[in-house]
């Protein structure tokens, strides 16, 4: 896989230029995927469950839940991370055990998921960060846009 490639065609195929908001972008996957797109913070998950968001595929909506944090920046990129997996398709393949027997409250497709994590030097998972990385910066470049910041501090 050519992980700098994979990006930039993720990027390209969102259409929606260089810059954009969070939620442009949610709508491109809302409509994508079809289905509704929740994002929510739970406190209950913390730096020391070693997890810092989740994606959770239902019947009709498509859940990030993700850890508190004070920092905007981090939450987003938790939270961006998760969107990469699903516009580089990463949940969408059915190659995945559907032992119940480990793990039996969770969806085979999260469990397979949450077991992956485990290489977080996976081309997947370099991939998902890279385009979060590049979906944050065309976030960014939509608030210095809308907020004429460039503009008065060039």
């Amino acid at each position: 896989m050519n992980i700098e490639r994979t990006v930039s065609t993720a990027m390209e195929d969102l259409a929606l230029g260089s810059a954009f908001t969070f939620d442009d972008l949610v709508s491109v996957l809302q409509e994508r995927r079809q289905r509704t797109l929740r994002v929510v913070e739970l406190a209950d998950l913390g730096e020391q469950d070693g997890i810092c968001a989740l994606w959770f595929v239902k019947e009709t909506e498509d859940i990030v839940i993700h850890a508190p944090t004070e920092s905007l920046l981090h939450r987003q990129q938790f939270v961006l991370h998760e969107f990469a997996h699903m516009l580089l398709g990463h949940g969408d393949d059915e190659d995945f055990s559907n032992d119940d027997s480990l793990l039996p409250d969770i969806p085979p497709r999260t469990r397979r998921r949450l077991l992956a994590r485990k290489d977080l030097d996976s081309e997947s998972e370099i991939a998902a960060e890279s385009l979060a990385d590049h979906l944050a910066a065309a976030i960014r470049g939509s608030a210095f846009a809308e907020s004429r910041y460039l503009e008065i501090f060039g």
